[in-house]
């Protein structure tokens, strides 16, 4: 995947991903975005990172207080770390994608799959 093609991916799945406050991505999302490309960051890790946190928050116990919207990509940098150092393997972002797909537009990442 080429640089730009990494960016604007990124910065798709994460707008479409629910819990979002963003409308469109900030300089900072975009920088942020370079960076990870930059920085060799695989993008399965990071489409991991980004569909494991939604994952985890929409897990919560319903009794704990809501949480705020995310409002930048930085959210997602320590889940990125986390799998950076303990990577999972390609059946577990199969089962993420499968158990978020009602949820989000994939194919506005993708394009149709």
């Amino acid at each position: 995947m080429n640089r730009d093609l990494y960016i604007r991916s990124l910065l798709a799945l994460y707008l479409g991903l629910p819990h979002t406050a963003a409308r469109r991505p900030s300089t900072a999302d975009r920088m942020l975005a370079a960076k990870l490309f930059d920085q060799n960051v695989p993008w399965k890790t990071v489409e991991t990172a980004l569909l494991l946190t939604l994952a985890r928050r929409l897990n919560r116990d319903p009794q704990d207080p809501p949480l705020n919207l995310i409002r930048s990509l930085a959210y997602f940098l320590p889940t990125i770390d986390e799998l950076a150092k303990y990577p999972h393997c390609d059946s577990y972002l199969r089962r993420l994608h499968d158990k978020l797909d009602h949820m989000i537009d994939f194919s506005a990442v993708w394009g149709e799959r």
